[in-house]
């Protein structure tokens, strides 16, 4: 969902759009990446881990951190900061395109994270792309195991072809 300031004629709200997502979705709100006024926090993370929500990643700021971690709920977001966005922003959108940083999201996209950060995925190309971390992930393992039984990683690298995994195939 998109957030926009709020219309002081008709305040709306920030959070009643939870009870409309559902289970094993990504939730994806856009604040303009402002870390000012928060449009995520505590309650909201314990509803949708409460309700199998698979995680959060938010283009701005998220409060009550730890919240979601205390409730295992997988929060994403670039700031965080204490106060609220009620009465400061509402919802302008919901299932429309957004943005996480420079990378558009549109519903139905793949959104992955993890404590090293997150990663969209077009659902176009969903398939090509977990093709292509598979093989990855399978050549970066043959070349650890090579690495761990003495192989220099030089030779590791070149033998299983490290530098050019991101390479397109010929």
């Amino acid at each position: 969902m998109r957030f926009a300031p709020i219309c002081r004629a008709a305040p709306g709200t920030v959070g009643d759009f939870i009870d409309d997502v559902p289970e094993g979705a990504v939730v994806v709100p856009d604040n303009g990446g402002r870390p000012d006024c928060t449009v995520w926090g505590g309650i909201l993370s314990q509803v949708a881990a409460r309700r199998g929500i698979a995680g959060t990643v938010v283009h701005g700021a998220c409060r009550d951190t730890a919240e979601a971690h205390a409730a295992g709920y997988p929060l994403y977001a670039t700031a965080s900061f204490m106060r609220t966005g009620k009465d400061r922003v509402q919802v302008e959108a919901v299932n429309a395109p957004v943005t996480l940083g420079d990378v558009r999201v549109e519903a139905g996209d793949y959104v992955f994270g993890d404590a090293d950060g997150v990663v969209v995925v077009p659902a176009v190309r969903v398939g090509e792309v977990l093709d292509k971390a598979r093989q990855t992930s399978e050549r970066e393992a043959r070349i650890l195991a090579a690495a761990l039984d003495g192989q220099p990683l030089r030779a590791a690298r070149v033998e299983h072809g490290y530098h050019t995994l991101q390479r397109p195939a010929d």
